[in-house]
């Protein structure tokens, strides 16, 4: 039997899952980390922290085989974090990460610099908060003595691949997300570059995601359990990484993920940008393909918010009946009827991208009386969550992308009512697969490409994914959603100054 490897380094944790070259699970192990806020709307991570989940959860599922039938390895990663190092390697400050919202200014001197149309014909999106090119600016703007010793600029999960294999490398699904990438012709932009004048060399080489990209140190070996010498491949941003296993890879397919952030992605073979910059174009895994997505700022994040603030009951029985408590509130949430009792809660907690490009909004319940319950209140966050990703398929509809096929994936994706809410706001049929380890499975299926066990991504994806569930919608359910959505459509305009103002404050 032989082995494939998916290292997901995710916001809150990192998980690594070893496959057999079957797509079956053989073991998998996580180590969570924190993140720190030390302003209001600023977030960051410790790179050593990433490092040693990563390496700790490869000993613990090296340790299941023998590491010599391991074929080779793939990494997924969030998006946009900026990771500065010196000469020597040595990291020169936390990790600003893709939900900090610290970037605005900078984000006009790139606009400014470079033109809003321009900037999008080439990075296929405007500039962003979350994005990296900012987050480069801002530390060159307010950390000038760091951004002098910086000599080595990666993404998160190119941070680990460094680790494991000595090599500075990135690939085109994480590199788009750095606005520094030319999106149609999948290389760093020169143009960009010299207009933010960023020098070049502190950039790495970009690979197509599933390419090799290096080899597994004999130091990194001697600490991780795997075998000097097993390939390493470009691997893939998160959600890129996600549609690969899914099987998201052929026109007409589509995703909804809700994690920490929320998504709704769509593959295409065509390349297609929305010149308002609603929803972001990316390369994406499969080689001379792209991807269109739309993304909520705090998906998952809303959720485990109100549990950490508001469930401290369901946690407690939770340990108590070895039940994981997101189960105990989705059963209080499906007792409370559709609409919240007219409670409606938007999820800007982060501020939010699709479709307002607005750092400075912030979450809101609308509507809150006497008569509401914390469950209301807890059933108000999971349908807000579901407006807002209604909001970018509603866009990605209104550009032409046809969507055939609809999957559910992310921690959210495992919840029987989040699933059914999907189908019913979105009024189609929502699919779910076998495998839970959409983005770790993704990597190894590229890892599985890059080292010769399948002849291409299309062709891994046929042979390891397979559907499970569907959930229909329910048309009297569509009829009630379609009426909430309307209302809170209306929500953001209306505070949308509001938001300015407080800001200020």
């Amino acid at each position: 039997m032989e082995y494939l490897i998916g290292i997901d380094l995710g916001t809150s944790g990192t998980k690594t899952v070893l496959f057999d070259t079957e797509g079956n699970i053989v073991a998998s192990a996580l180590v969570e980390y924190p993140m720190y806020q030390p302003h209001n709307g600023w977030a960051e991570q410790d790179p050593a922290d990433w490092r040693r989940a990563a390496f700790e959860t490869l000993k613990t599922v090296t340790s299941e085989v023998d590491a010599s039938k391991i074929r080779g390895i793939g990494i997924s990663g969030q998006m946009h974090g900026l990771v500065m190092l010196d000469e020597e390697g040595n990291v020169l400050r936390p990790s600003i990460i893709w939900c900090d919202q610290r970037t605005a200014a900078e984000c006009e001197e790139i606009t400014r610099r470079v033109g809003a149309e321009r900037l999008i014909e080439i990075t296929a999106n405007p500039a962003l908060t979350g994005f990296t090119a900012s987050k480069i600016i801002w530390v060159k703007n307010h950390e000038p003595e760091i951004y002098a010793r910086c000599a080595h600029i990666l993404l998160p999960k190119d941070y680990v691949r460094w680790c494991l294999t000595g090599e500075f490398a990135t690939e085109v699904s994480d590199a788009s997300g750095m606005q520094l990438l030319d999106v149609p012709n999948r290389c760093w932009s020169d143009e960009v570059l010299e207009k933010l004048e960023i020098k070049k060399e502190l950039l790495t080489k970009v690979y197509e995601s599933p390419e090799v990209t290096g080899f597994v140190t004999p130091e990194a070996a001697e600490q991780t359990g795997l075998c000097a010498g097993t390939p390493v491949v470009g691997g893939a941003g998160d959600n890129a990484a996600a549609a690969v296993g899914t099987g998201v890879v052929k026109d007409g397919k589509a995703f909804t993920t809700i994690g920490t952030s929320g998504v709704v992605f769509a593959h295409t073979s065509k390349l297609s940008i929305d010149p308002k910059g609603r929803v972001h174009t990316f390369c994406c895994a499969v080689p001379g393909c792209w991807h269109m997505m739309g993304v909520t700022q705090a998906a998952g994040l809303s959720l485990h918010w109100f549990r950490d603030q508001f469930c401290a009951e369901e946690m407690r029985e939770g340990e108590a009946r070895g039940v994981d408590p997101y189960v105990l509130m989705d059963q209080k949430a499906a007792e409370v009827p559709i609409g919240c009792n007219r409670l409606f809660y938007l999820p800007y907690l982060m501020g939010e991208r699709t479709p307002h490009l607005d750092p400075d909004c912030r979450g809101v319940f609308f509507g809150l009386s006497a008569i509401h319950t914390k469950y209301d209140m807890l059933r108000a966050v999971m349908e807000g969550v579901v407006y807002s990703q209604r909001d970018s398929l509603e866009i990605l509809r209104g550009l032409g992308v046809e969507i055939e096929d609809m999957l559910a994936c992310g921690g959210g994706g495992k919840s029987p009512l989040w699933r059914q809410m999907l189908a019913d706001v979105y009024n189609c049929e929502v699919k779910t697969v076998q495998s839970k380890e959409g983005p770790a499975l993704g990597v190894a299926i590229l890892a599985g490409v890059g080292a010769g066990v399948f002849k291409s991504v299309e062709e891994g994806c046929d042979k390891l994914i397979r559907v499970a569930k569907t959930q229909p919608p329910v048309a009297e359910h569509v009829a009630k959603y379609d009426a909430c959505y309307r209302m809170y459509t209306h929500l953001y305009p209306a505070l949308k100054d509001c938001y300015q103002e407080l800001a200020q404050l």
